[in-house]
């Protein structure tokens, strides 16, 4: 079954299948997507998560014996597989075929996947999902689709923009959907809904809205701790969720350890970075970062997040924002607190 994003809240709303596949290159849509599909899962009983990331090496065995001791257990969960490259290759397209052919009881599985090409939506595996479950994806807001999109998610929450309200929120976000969606819950906060004019969105939309969490992370890429710092002291004072950001760091430490090993292996460097989709305004903060830290200090950090998340889901003790800040002063090459010994 194939889902525009606009109609998955409404699905969710009378059903949920067994399998689920996100796929897009659109950072906010696709974690709206994803969240949406957790919310529902949790909602109807599927109180365990389990998370795994299918990246070069992920033995998919795991995902198998995932699916068989699942059975063997009476509470209701929720697996989750992140494929950022939306390659699963030989042994996962089985691995996925199967686990749509057969789905085990009382279990939705959620696939998060980057942007699938016409090659991999042909695939076994794609049509697997797709019969046995739902496929959303998500597509990047044009410039000239913007407006109306505010406009839409205006209405949603309550508000009833002038058409210069409108134009005026789409130019100060700058196309930013994560910055859009945090300035239109300040509008309905603070206007608490109704109409809405061009001088109140002046009055509420800040600068702020020009930080946002890509935004953070190629600032501390660059080396700019201070300016980062002060990033991520607003975004936490908006209201942004820490695994939001948190994601965003782990997406790109990822990415750092691949290209560094990769650069180590005497790869050329234009040819690591088209394979990362390293875009020319991003060449220098990444380069800068690749020359901070070898593969194994970038593998370091990516431990490290992965323990800031035990704490974001409560699992371990500690505040999340405290580390947020250590991690990504280390990504700065400007840590808080130094190793002696």
């Amino acid at each position: 079954m194939r889902l525009r994003p606009e109609q998955l809240s409404g699905h969710l709303a009378r059903q949920l299948l067994p399998v689920y596949l996100v796929s897009g290159d659109e950072p906010f849509q696709l974690e709206e997507a994803s969240g949406a599909v957790r919310a529902a899962a949790r909602a109807a009983g599927h109180t365990s998560r389990e998370v795994f990331w299918a990246e070069t090496g992920f033995d998919w065995q795991r995902l198998a014996q995932a699916a068989d001791s699942l059975s063997l257990f009476a509470e209701r969960r929720l697996v989750e597989l992140r494929l950022p490259s939306g390659k699963p290759g030989t042994e996962g397209s089985r691995t996925l075929a199967e686990w749509c052919a057969n789905p085990p009881p009382d279990t939705v599985l959620l696939i998060i996947a980057g942007k699938l090409e016409k090659a991999q939506q042909n695939a076994k595996w794609f049509k697997a999902i797709d019969a046995a479950g739902a496929v959303i994806q998500v597509w990047p807001v044009e410039a000239a689709a913007l407006p109306g999109w505010i406009e839409q998610r205006m209405r949603s929450r309550g508000m009833a923009p002038t058409p210069e309200a409108v134009a005026l929120l789409a130019d100060r976000v700058e196309g930013n959907l994560l910055a859009a969606d945090q300035e239109l819950e300040k509008l309905r906060l603070l206007t608490g809904g109704g109409p809405v004019d061009a001088d109140q969105v002046a009055a509420a939309v800040s600068d702020s809205a020009r930080y946002d969490v890509f935004g953070l992370v190629d600032t501390a890429l660059a080396g700019d701790a201070a300016r980062a710092a002060r990033m991520l002291h607003g975004l936490r004072a908006e209201g942004v969720a820490a695994n939001l950001v948190l994601w965003a760091l782990m997406r790109e430490l990822r990415a750092l350890a691949g290209m560094s090993r990769a650069l180590a292996e005497d790869q050329p460097q234009a040819a690591v970075f088209r394979a990362h989709r390293i875009w020319d305004k991003r060449k220098g903060p990444v380069q800068a970062a690749l020359r901070r830290y070898p593969a194994r200090r970038w593998q370091g950090l990516l431990w490290q997040a992965g323990e800031i998340e035990r704490i974001v889901k409560g699992q371990a003790p500690g505040s999340p924002w405290a580390e947020l800040l250590q991690l990504m002063l280390k990504i700065a090459g400007r840590p808080l607190f130094r190793a002696t010994g």
